[in-house]
């Protein structure tokens, strides 16, 4: 049997030890990662966000919602049974940053794209306490008449491709056109918004028709949480394995 005990009386010996086995740790964790072309395993649906949505994104960041509010479904039952799937690496994977959370004062937003009508969205912004009685979130009612920044946001798709988010040049030369055309379903734009963005939601988000507004933004963006990925598809090809 191995005698410890002259590692465990030099303190030199000790701390070489503990290298040497940091160390192969450290490789045998490390080194399939470059044989990898990525660890996020690839389900069917996922996009980048819309303009409008990722506008939304801002606003929903910007107003700090993250702190009262995570996104991210752990896979446990109880989780499961409340919100729906558990999340996937990959639904964060256009998210910088993301905005998984740590803690919930109110309920994760992981699912909550078309679990409550538009309406319902634009009432609980302006008033909260009028849909949920016992809610202490504050309210929001300026986003309606704040308009959204639509010169210039073409950058933000473009920073956004620096970092990895798959955003073709088409898409960034008709951002300005695409934000206007998410909330205009009779628009000329709407068809060639989908073709770029499947299944993107078109449609007058705060009840206002016109130029968009940090309200049609900001809904935009919660309706389309979690309804991307094809969870039946994903179920099919983990049965397989």
């Amino acid at each position: 049997m191995f005698d410890h005990s002259k590692i465990e009386k030099n303190s030199i010996l000790m701390l070489i030890g503990i290298l040497i086995v940091v160390s192969i740790g450290g490789i045998v964790e490390i080194a399939p990662l470059f044989y990898l072309e990525s660890t996020i395993e690839k389900v069917r649906g996922m996009r980048p966000y819309t303009p409008l949505e990722l506008a939304g994104r801002n606003i929903y960041i910007r107003e700090g919602c993250y702190n009262c509010h995570s996104q991210m479904v752990r896979p446990f039952r109880d989780e499961i049974e409340r919100y729906g799937p558990y999340s996937l690496a990959a639904e964060s994977m256009y998210d910088h940053p993301f905005q998984w959370g740590s803690k919930r004062t109110g309920p994760d937003l992981a699912r909550v794209g078309g679990k409550y009508s538009d309406d319902w969205h634009r009432e609980h912004m302006i008033n909260p306490r009028a849909v949920v009685p016992e809610s202490v979130m504050p309210g929001y009612s300026f986003l309606m008449d704040a308009p959204v920044r639509i010169a210039g946001f073409a950058g933000h798709l473009a920073a956004n491709r620096a970092v990895g988010v798959p955003y073709t040049d088409a898409m960034i030369a008709a951002t300005e056109t695409d934000m206007a055309a998410q909330v205009d379903p009779d628009g000329d734009g709407a068809e060639a918004l989908v073709k770029r963005y499947p299944k993107a939601q078109v449609r007058d988000f705060d009840g206002r028709p016109g130029k968009p507004s940090e309200m049609d933004a900001l809904i935009a963006y919660l309706q389309m949480l979690g309804t991307l990925v094809d969870f039946s598809a994903y179920k099919a090809q983990e049965n397989l394995r």
